[in-house]
């Protein structure tokens, strides 16, 4: 059984790798989306600090409707193209944004949130979701935390194939 919590915050490589293999382990033979999205949200909620939302928001015809996530209540749609997740479902790109309030178009669902990193769930070129991070400090999220969770979205794409 693989730990499910961090064995070093200070590694982000580590951290990250650490990360994989827990939600690796976890989603593995389970074919529910809900079921593999709220354990992945609970594993980034407890292996990544500083965060104040980590989850999920699922593709719904042409809007992306909440899943999933730790942390305080929030939008429930999100219109494609529109807010930081809208235009990482769009573009099918992550979107990784320093400061929230500079950022033209953010939906604001937590006054708290400074920074946010959104990372595309892309399964036969289709969007299926968005991995959506937040945090209260602003610069929260770099390049290395887009890469460790880019490669979490990429394992999960086929677990949440539909």
């Amino acid at each position: 059984m693989f730990e499910m919590r961090p064995t070093d915050r200070s590694d982000k490589a580590l951290l990250y790798r650490e990360l994989y293999e827990a939600v690796d382990a976890i989603t593995d033979g389970e074919t529910d989306q809900i079921a593999n999205m709220a354990n992945t949200a609970a594993l980034i909620w407890g292996f990544v600090p500083d965060l104040n939302w980590a989850g999920f928001y699922r593709l719904a015809g042409e809007e992306l409707v909440l899943g999933p996530f730790q942390g305080s209540a929030a939008c429930i749609r999100i219109p494609m193209g529109r807010g930081v997740c809208g235009m990482a479902a769009l573009q099918q790109r992550s979107v990784l944004v320093p400061d929230v309030h500079a950022f033209e178009g953010h939906i604001a669902c937590d006054a708290n949130s400074r920074s946010e990193l959104v990372v595309p769930i892309v399964s036969n070129r289709d969007t299926v979701a968005v991995l959506d991070c937040d945090s209260p400090l602003l610069g929260r999220f770099d390049k290395d935390d887009q890469a460790g969770l880019e490669r979490i979205a990429s394992l999960l794409a086929a677990r949440l194939a539909r």
